[in-house]
Protein backbone atom coordinates (compact mmCIF):
# COMPACT_ATOMS: atom_id res chain seq x y z
CA UNK A 1 0.00 0.00 0.00
CA UNK A 2 2.57 2.24 -0.52
CA UNK A 3 3.71 3.14 2.94
CA UNK A 4 0.46 4.46 3.98
CA UNK A 5 -1.22 3.39 6.98
CA UNK A 6 -4.25 5.57 6.62
CA UNK A 7 -5.95 6.60 3.70
CA UNK A 8 -5.88 10.44 2.20
CA UNK A 9 -8.77 12.37 2.18
CA UNK A 10 -9.48 12.93 -1.43
CA UNK A 11 -11.96 15.66 -1.78
CA UNK A 12 -14.65 15.81 -4.93
CA UNK A 13 -13.50 19.13 -6.23
CA UNK A 14 -11.57 22.51 -5.73
CA UNK A 15 -14.61 23.97 -3.77
CA UNK A 16 -14.65 21.74 -0.89
CA UNK A 17 -10.26 22.98 -0.93
CA UNK A 18 -11.40 26.11 0.23
CA UNK A 19 -10.61 27.26 3.70
CA UNK A 20 -9.14 25.85 6.64
CA UNK A 21 -6.02 27.34 5.83
CA UNK A 22 -2.90 27.34 7.71
CA UNK A 23 -2.40 29.66 10.38
CA UNK A 24 1.75 30.67 11.17
CA UNK A 25 3.61 32.48 13.41
CA UNK A 26 5.51 35.47 12.11
CA UNK A 27 8.32 35.12 15.01
CA UNK A 28 11.56 36.33 12.89
CA UNK A 29 9.62 39.70 11.79
CA UNK A 30 9.19 40.27 15.67
CA UNK A 31 11.94 39.21 16.57
CA UNK A 32 13.03 41.80 19.49
CA UNK A 33 9.33 42.89 20.25
CA UNK A 34 6.94 41.68 23.16
CA UNK A 35 4.04 39.82 21.77
CA UNK A 36 3.04 37.52 18.81
CA UNK A 37 1.70 37.82 15.23
CA UNK A 38 -0.29 34.93 14.18
CA UNK A 39 -0.93 34.78 10.70
CA UNK A 40 -3.68 33.09 8.38
CA UNK A 41 -2.28 31.84 5.13
CA UNK A 42 -5.25 32.54 2.72
CA UNK A 43 -3.20 32.64 -0.25
CA UNK A 44 -3.32 28.49 0.45
CA UNK A 45 -6.55 28.62 -0.88
CA UNK A 46 -6.92 27.18 -4.97
CA UNK A 47 -7.61 30.82 -6.07
CA UNK A 48 -4.53 32.08 -3.70
CA UNK A 49 -6.66 34.90 -2.01
CA UNK A 50 -9.17 34.75 0.76
CA UNK A 51 -12.27 35.96 -1.13
CA UNK A 52 -12.27 32.10 -2.39
CA UNK A 53 -14.32 31.83 1.01
CA UNK A 54 -16.15 34.15 -0.42
CA UNK A 55 -17.13 33.35 -3.49
CA UNK A 56 -18.26 29.25 -2.41
CA UNK A 57 -20.64 31.02 0.39
CA UNK A 58 -22.51 33.63 -2.25
CA UNK A 59 -22.57 30.93 -4.90
CA UNK A 60 -23.79 28.40 -2.61
CA UNK A 61 -26.41 30.73 -0.81
CA UNK A 62 -28.07 31.78 -3.88
CA UNK A 63 -28.51 28.18 -4.71
CA UNK A 64 -29.89 27.47 -1.53
CA UNK A 65 -32.82 30.14 -1.70
CA UNK A 66 -33.07 29.78 -4.96
CA UNK A 67 -31.97 33.17 -5.98
CA UNK A 68 -29.24 31.32 -8.83
CA UNK A 69 -30.81 29.14 -11.56
CA UNK A 70 -29.10 25.97 -12.92
CA UNK A 71 -27.01 27.60 -15.92
CA UNK A 72 -27.52 31.10 -15.17
CA UNK A 73 -24.87 33.28 -15.99
CA UNK A 74 -22.69 34.71 -12.61
CA UNK A 75 -21.65 38.66 -13.28
CA UNK A 76 -19.50 40.41 -10.58
CA UNK A 77 -17.22 43.38 -10.25
CA UNK A 78 -13.83 42.60 -8.96
CA UNK A 79 -10.28 44.14 -8.04
CA UNK A 80 -9.49 39.92 -9.55
CA UNK A 81 -9.41 37.84 -6.52
CA UNK A 82 -13.50 37.42 -6.16
CA UNK A 83 -13.27 37.20 -9.46
CA UNK A 84 -10.56 34.49 -9.31
CA UNK A 85 -12.87 32.48 -6.15
CA UNK A 86 -16.05 32.61 -8.52
CA UNK A 87 -13.98 31.01 -11.60
CA UNK A 88 -13.30 28.25 -9.61
CA UNK A 89 -16.73 28.16 -8.21
CA UNK A 90 -18.29 28.63 -11.32
CA UNK A 91 -16.68 26.09 -13.19
CA UNK A 92 -16.97 23.34 -10.43
CA UNK A 93 -20.65 23.81 -10.55
CA UNK A 94 -21.22 24.57 -14.23
CA UNK A 95 -22.69 28.96 -14.05
CA UNK A 96 -20.96 30.79 -16.79
CA UNK A 97 -19.26 33.41 -15.15
CA UNK A 98 -17.97 37.42 -16.40
CA UNK A 99 -15.45 39.48 -14.57
CA UNK A 100 -15.89 42.87 -14.36
CA UNK A 101 -12.53 44.92 -13.48
CA UNK A 102 -10.83 47.95 -13.64
CA UNK A 103 -7.65 48.06 -16.02
CA UNK A 104 -5.77 49.70 -13.15
CA UNK A 105 -5.89 46.73 -11.64
CA UNK A 106 -2.59 44.26 -12.06
CA UNK A 107 -2.29 42.27 -15.33
CA UNK A 108 -1.93 38.92 -13.55
CA UNK A 109 -5.51 38.98 -11.98
CA UNK A 110 -7.78 39.10 -15.99
CA UNK A 111 -5.04 36.17 -17.22
CA UNK A 112 -5.80 33.81 -14.26
CA UNK A 113 -9.68 34.38 -13.99
CA UNK A 114 -9.26 33.67 -18.16
CA UNK A 115 -7.46 30.57 -17.88
CA UNK A 116 -9.77 29.26 -15.29
CA UNK A 117 -13.07 30.02 -18.01
CA UNK A 118 -14.23 33.42 -16.99
CA UNK A 119 -15.28 36.04 -19.66
CA UNK A 120 -13.08 39.34 -18.15
CA UNK A 121 -14.53 42.67 -18.74
CA UNK A 122 -12.01 45.59 -18.64
CA UNK A 123 -12.89 48.93 -17.66
CA UNK A 124 -10.92 51.98 -18.25
CA UNK A 125 -9.92 54.06 -15.92
CA UNK A 126 -10.88 57.82 -15.69
CA UNK A 127 -8.82 60.50 -16.92
CA UNK A 128 -7.16 61.40 -14.04
CA UNK A 129 -6.90 57.80 -12.52
CA UNK A 130 -3.01 56.39 -12.17
CA UNK A 131 -2.95 52.58 -13.57
CA UNK A 132 -2.06 50.28 -11.24
CA UNK A 133 -4.22 52.78 -8.56
CA UNK A 134 -7.61 52.08 -8.26
CA UNK A 135 -9.93 55.27 -6.62
CA UNK A 136 -13.27 55.19 -6.07
CA UNK A 137 -14.40 56.75 -9.09
CA UNK A 138 -12.42 53.79 -11.32
CA UNK A 139 -14.98 51.43 -8.86
CA UNK A 140 -18.02 53.32 -9.99
CA UNK A 141 -16.96 53.10 -13.98
CA UNK A 142 -16.52 49.20 -13.10
CA UNK A 143 -19.94 48.97 -11.10
CA UNK A 144 -22.18 50.51 -13.86
CA UNK A 145 -20.11 48.29 -16.72
CA UNK A 146 -21.30 45.31 -13.83
CA UNK A 147 -24.79 46.53 -13.87
CA UNK A 148 -25.47 46.88 -17.07
CA UNK A 149 -23.98 43.14 -17.97
CA UNK A 150 -26.47 41.48 -15.73
CA UNK A 151 -29.43 43.18 -17.06
CA UNK A 152 -28.66 42.39 -20.69
CA UNK A 153 -27.68 39.09 -19.67
CA UNK A 154 -30.26 38.42 -17.06
CA UNK A 155 -27.68 37.54 -15.13
CA UNK A 156 -27.31 36.84 -10.91
CA UNK A 157 -24.96 39.59 -9.26
CA UNK A 158 -22.71 38.08 -6.91
CA UNK A 159 -22.76 41.05 -5.32
CA UNK A 160 -19.64 41.06 -2.70
CA UNK A 161 -20.11 44.29 -1.14
CA UNK A 162 -23.95 43.66 -0.42
CA UNK A 163 -24.67 40.09 -0.19
CA UNK A 164 -24.38 38.54 2.63
CA UNK A 165 -22.11 35.22 2.01
CA UNK A 166 -19.24 37.70 1.99
CA UNK A 167 -19.80 38.41 6.16
CA UNK A 168 -20.75 34.77 6.42
CA UNK A 169 -17.98 33.29 5.02
CA UNK A 170 -16.21 34.87 7.49
CA UNK A 171 -18.36 34.25 10.70
CA UNK A 172 -18.64 30.31 9.98
CA UNK A 173 -15.41 29.45 9.13
CA UNK A 174 -12.56 32.36 8.79
CA UNK A 175 -13.03 33.40 12.41
CA UNK A 176 -14.03 29.84 14.24
CA UNK A 177 -10.95 28.54 12.31
CA UNK A 178 -8.11 31.04 14.01
CA UNK A 179 -9.98 30.63 17.15
CA UNK A 180 -9.26 26.70 17.09
CA UNK A 181 -6.05 27.07 15.64
CA UNK A 182 -4.66 29.22 17.92
CA UNK A 183 -6.29 27.47 21.05
CA UNK A 184 -8.28 30.72 22.18
CA UNK A 185 -4.81 33.10 22.49
CA UNK A 186 -6.55 35.56 20.37
CA UNK A 187 -6.40 39.47 21.64
CA UNK A 188 -6.14 41.94 18.95
CA UNK A 189 -7.56 41.61 15.19
CA UNK A 190 -6.70 43.96 12.68
CA UNK A 191 -7.49 43.44 9.42
CA UNK A 192 -7.77 45.86 6.06
CA UNK A 193 -10.77 46.82 4.77
CA UNK A 194 -11.89 46.11 1.23
CA UNK A 195 -15.98 45.15 1.32
CA UNK A 196 -15.23 44.92 4.77
CA UNK A 197 -16.37 41.06 4.92
CA UNK A 198 -13.61 39.28 7.00
CA UNK A 199 -13.57 41.95 9.57
CA UNK A 200 -17.14 41.69 9.80
CA UNK A 201 -17.67 37.94 9.97
CA UNK A 202 -14.17 37.31 11.57
CA UNK A 203 -14.79 40.46 14.54
CA UNK A 204 -18.36 39.14 15.04
CA UNK A 205 -16.96 35.94 16.29
CA UNK A 206 -14.24 37.29 18.23
CA UNK A 207 -16.48 39.11 20.09
CA UNK A 208 -19.31 36.31 20.90
CA UNK A 209 -16.15 34.38 21.60
CA UNK A 210 -14.51 37.19 23.69
CA UNK A 211 -15.66 40.48 23.83
CA UNK A 212 -11.94 41.74 24.78
CA UNK A 213 -10.63 40.83 22.25
CA UNK A 214 -9.59 44.38 20.32
CA UNK A 215 -10.76 44.60 16.69
CA UNK A 216 -9.16 46.97 14.88
CA UNK A 217 -10.21 48.52 11.04
CA UNK A 218 -7.34 49.65 8.39
CA UNK A 219 -7.61 51.86 5.65
CA UNK A 220 -5.17 53.25 3.55
CA UNK A 221 -3.53 57.07 4.35
CA UNK A 222 -5.65 59.35 2.72
CA UNK A 223 -8.72 57.23 1.90
CA UNK A 224 -9.98 57.43 5.28
CA UNK A 225 -13.69 57.30 4.66
CA UNK A 226 -15.00 55.46 6.88
CA UNK A 227 -13.36 56.84 9.62
CA UNK A 228 -14.38 60.27 8.66
CA UNK A 229 -10.95 61.45 8.19
CA UNK A 230 -8.61 62.25 4.96
CA UNK A 231 -10.20 61.63 1.77
CA UNK A 232 -7.15 63.46 -0.29
CA UNK A 233 -5.84 60.53 -1.63
CA UNK A 234 -7.74 58.18 -3.32
CA UNK A 235 -5.11 56.81 -6.22
CA UNK A 236 -3.18 54.76 -3.39
CA UNK A 237 -1.63 51.59 -4.39
CA UNK A 238 -2.86 48.94 -1.78
CA UNK A 239 -5.16 46.88 -4.82
CA UNK A 240 -8.58 45.26 -3.09
CA UNK A 241 -9.92 48.28 -0.92
CA UNK A 242 -9.63 51.73 0.44
CA UNK A 243 -12.16 53.04 -2.57
CA UNK A 244 -13.08 56.02 -0.28
CA UNK A 245 -16.40 54.41 0.00
CA UNK A 246 -18.33 56.06 2.82
CA UNK A 247 -19.99 53.18 4.00
CA UNK A 248 -19.94 49.40 4.35
CA UNK A 249 -23.00 47.35 4.90
CA UNK A 250 -21.14 44.63 6.94
CA UNK A 251 -19.43 46.64 9.13
CA UNK A 252 -21.14 46.59 12.91
CA UNK A 253 -19.44 49.99 14.87
CA UNK A 254 -19.75 47.82 18.20
CA UNK A 255 -17.61 45.35 16.72
CA UNK A 256 -14.89 48.40 15.74
CA UNK A 257 -12.14 48.99 18.19
CA UNK A 258 -10.45 51.47 16.45
CA UNK A 259 -9.59 52.52 12.89
CA UNK A 260 -6.27 52.38 11.58
CA UNK A 261 -4.06 53.92 8.78
CA UNK A 262 -1.41 52.48 7.09
CA UNK A 263 0.62 54.00 3.82
CA UNK A 264 1.31 52.24 0.72
CA UNK A 265 5.39 52.50 1.76
CA UNK A 266 4.77 50.46 4.67
CA UNK A 267 2.58 47.96 3.11
CA UNK A 268 4.81 47.33 0.18
CA UNK A 269 8.22 47.26 3.00
CA UNK A 270 6.50 44.44 5.27
CA UNK A 271 5.40 42.46 2.30
CA UNK A 272 9.04 41.99 1.13
CA UNK A 273 10.18 41.35 4.68
CA UNK A 274 7.27 38.80 4.30
CA UNK A 275 9.15 37.27 1.42
CA UNK A 276 12.75 37.69 2.54
CA UNK A 277 12.34 36.53 6.43
CA UNK A 278 9.32 34.78 7.20
CA UNK A 279 9.51 32.91 3.15
CA UNK A 280 5.57 34.01 2.96
CA UNK A 281 5.02 35.40 -0.62
CA UNK A 282 1.90 37.99 -0.33
CA UNK A 283 0.26 41.26 -1.49
CA UNK A 284 0.04 44.91 -1.03
CA UNK A 285 -2.84 44.07 1.36
CA UNK A 286 -1.04 41.20 3.46
CA UNK A 287 1.57 43.71 3.75
CA UNK A 288 -0.33 46.38 5.12
CA UNK A 289 -2.16 43.60 7.51
CA UNK A 290 1.32 42.81 9.72
CA UNK A 291 2.96 46.83 8.88
CA UNK A 292 -0.44 47.51 11.41
CA UNK A 293 0.22 44.71 13.65
CA UNK A 294 3.81 45.31 14.19
CA UNK A 295 2.77 48.93 14.95
CA UNK A 296 0.26 47.72 17.53
CA UNK A 297 3.23 45.48 18.97
CA UNK A 298 5.10 48.67 19.55
CA UNK A 299 2.86 50.92 21.13
CA UNK A 300 -0.73 49.92 22.67
CA UNK A 301 -0.02 45.98 22.38
CA UNK A 302 2.76 44.90 23.84
CA UNK A 303 3.02 42.17 24.50
CA UNK A 304 -0.17 40.61 23.01
CA UNK A 305 -0.95 38.15 20.39
CA UNK A 306 -2.27 39.74 17.12
CA UNK A 307 -4.11 37.70 14.45
CA UNK A 308 -4.26 38.75 10.57
CA UNK A 309 -5.00 37.75 7.43
CA UNK A 310 -2.50 37.05 4.54
CA UNK A 311 -4.99 37.96 2.26
CA UNK A 312 -3.21 37.01 -1.39
CA UNK A 313 -0.39 35.85 -3.18
CA UNK A 314 2.83 38.08 -4.47
CA UNK A 315 2.34 35.95 -7.42
CA UNK A 316 -0.98 38.26 -8.79
CA UNK A 317 1.45 41.53 -8.28
CA UNK A 318 4.36 40.30 -10.27
CA UNK A 319 4.30 43.31 -13.06
CA UNK A 320 3.58 45.86 -9.90
CA UNK A 321 6.26 47.75 -8.44
CA UNK A 322 5.75 45.69 -5.01
CA UNK A 323 8.64 43.49 -6.96
CA UNK A 324 10.02 45.66 -8.76
CA UNK A 325 13.30 46.22 -7.33
CA UNK A 326 14.52 49.01 -9.15
CA UNK A 327 11.30 51.27 -7.15
CA UNK A 328 12.66 53.71 -4.43
CA UNK A 329 10.08 52.08 -2.53
CA UNK A 330 12.12 49.33 -1.50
Amino acid sequence: MHGFTKAPTVLPSAVEAIGETKMVELSRITRGLEGRILAKLEFLNPGLSKKDRIARQIIEDAEADGSLQPGQTVVELTSGNTGTGLAIVCAVKGYPFVAVMSKGNSRERAAMMGALGAEVVLVEQGLDSVPGRVSGHDLERVEAAARQITAERRAFRADQFKLMGGMRAHYLHTGPEAIRQSEGALEVFCDFAGTGGSFAGCAAAFKEYNPRIQCYLIEPAGAEALSGGDTSRPGHRIQGGGYSMPSLPFLRPGDIDGFLTVTDEESMAVARRLAKEEGLFAGFSSGANVAVALRLLQTTCRGKTVFVLLNDSGLKYLSTDLWDYGSPAR
